[in-house]
């Protein structure tokens, strides 16, 4: 076992390593593989399965939508006129797609590349994250697309570790303590209840087969048939929506598929921008909690739906990403000994990446600080002059906020959002701290995942807030 991660040890690690990272295009994955080619030019490879038609196209896609944005700048700045020539070396684009096998890699092209033989790290960062997406294709993206990756892991000879990004939501609305732990097969949040995941594929293409059939149904219709069934069957086991509980599910697959490779789940809170390295507040993405941001900046949003005095469980995605890459480490660099003493796989290890229960920082923080901001630095109206910046109000139930909206506008999935506004868990990460303790004293680190170090109402004044109107607001 690694007792002492550092610096040193974890950029070390990922010489010569091959990894393959899913989901690349999304917030997380940007961070992820820009840090990694960032600390350790030497890696080998970085293979970046994305939905593309053909090579052509999924190096334009990684071109434009992963290296060529901002987040970039460090790594171009360090590699002047050689960065192309670095990045056409390093990062491997792959036409594919999750939902199929192999990642929807051409077999030949796996075959050229060696890809399950050279790889030693997968990560899944892949995922819908639409909280009322069509039930079909969230089960096709969260579920079927685990169900793949653990079958081409299980072709990876020299497979050290895979990684899936989850989330901490899928806690659904539980109060109290929520434990670092992997879910059980067929668990639910609802006594009495019990999952089946082939039912659950089974109801969604029965339904996707009865209205294909069905001529006088608009595609909207189907759409949204499609999308109510995962709702329904989402509230029918205790989630509040179908993405976290298709993502549930996914890890339920996990832990139905895990062979002898460690498997680690990660689960972020609510992700938000980037604090200190490459690019402090860079962000992508509208999160929840911006709504409140993006409504002082516009001054078009008045009410909001939040308790200001309860917990926000936020997390830089800087931080996140420092997490993963630390599990990374710790779980690759010691699973040799973890299967010599443990002939039967160990459960997937499980890591909240959150601040409620070390850091914890109120709502009250965020509105407070955005009211400082926008006061100070206020928006300019269409004739040029600066809009006076008004504090907003808050209702603290969903049923008072439904009232409002109702005399007001019709504002829909307000149900869907407010589990999270006004979640009353706290997101035990005893895991997660034990892996801090590994890590050597230093906040200053490139690798450093602690919320304790967070001033809250400078990260949300000084970065977060300045990010999300540069890069959210249009």
């Amino acid at each position: 076992m690694v007792s002492t991660l550092n610096e040193q040890k974890i950029t070390e690690y990922f010489k010569n390593k091959s990894i393959l990272v899913t989901g690349s295009t999304g917030f997380l994955g940007k961070i992820l593989v820009e840090k990694i080619l960032r600390v350790q030019p030497d890696v080998k490879k970085i293979y970046l399965p994305v939905r593309a038609v053909d090579a052509a196209a999924a190096k334009h896609r990684v071109e434009n939508e992963v290296v060529g944005k901002e987040l970039f700048g460090l790594l171009r700045e360090k590699h002047g006129d050689g960065f192309k020539s670095f990045i056409q070396e390093k990062i491997v684009p792959l036409a594919g797609d999750v939902m199929g096998e192999d990642f929807g890699i051409d077999p030949e092209t796996l075959k050229e590349l060696r890809l399950t033989e050279e790889l030693e790290v997968i990560v899944n960062g892949a995922a819908t994250t639409n909280f009322y997406e069509r039930y079909d294709v969230a089960l096709d993206v969260n579920v079927m697309g685990v169900k793949h990756m653990c079958n081409f892991a299980k072709k990876c000879p020299n497979l050290k570790v895979l990684l899936h990004v989850s989330t901490a939501y899928v806690a659904g609305e539980k109060q109290g303590l929520v434990e670092e732990r992997p879910f059980d097969e067929g668990e639910t949040l609802l006594e009495g209840t019990h999952l089946d995941i082939n039912t659950e594929f089974r109801l969604a293409s029965d339904l996707k087969k009865q209205l294909q059939a069905d001529d006088d149904s608009s595609s909207k219709a189907k759409r949204k048939a499609m999308k109510d069934l995962g709702l329904a069957r989402a509230r029918h086991f205790g989630w509040p929506n179908t993405y976290v509980f298709t993502k549930s599910m996914g890890e339920m697959v996990l832990g139905q598929m895990q062979g002898d490779v460690p498997i680690v789940i990660v689960r972020p809170s609510i992700i938000t921008s980037v604090q200190n390295d490459p690019l402090p507040g860079w962000i992508e993405g509208t999160r929840t909690i911006d709504t409140i941001v993006i409504g002082y900046a516009k001054q078009n949003l008045t009410y909001f739906l939040a308790d200001l005095d309860l917990t926000m469980d936020v997390i830089p995605g800087d931080m996140v990403v420092n997490a993963i890459i630390a599990a990374i480490v710790m779980h690759a660099s010691s699973s040799f000994e973890k299967i010599m003493a443990h002939p039967k796989p160990r459960p997937p290890a499980v890591y909240h990446v959150t601040s409620s229960l070390r850091h914890p920082v109120s709502y009250n923080v965020l509105h407070e600080a955005g009211f400082r901001y926008f006061t100070e630095n206020p928006r300019m109206g269409p004739d040029g002059r600066p809009v006076h910046t008004h504090k907003m109000s808050f209702l603290r139930s969903i049923a008072s906020f439904q009232l409002f909206m109702v005399l007001r506008f019709v504002m829909q999935l307000v149900d869907l959002y407010g589990p999270f506004a006004l979640f009353k868990g706290c997101f035990d990460d005893v895991n997660l701290h034990k892996l801090r303790l590994t890590m050597a004293d230093d906040h200053a680190s490139l690798f450093n995942f602690d919320p304790k170090t967070i001033d809250w109402d400078d990260y949300f004044y000084r970065v977060h807030i300045p990010g999300v109107i540069k890069y959210l607001v249009k």
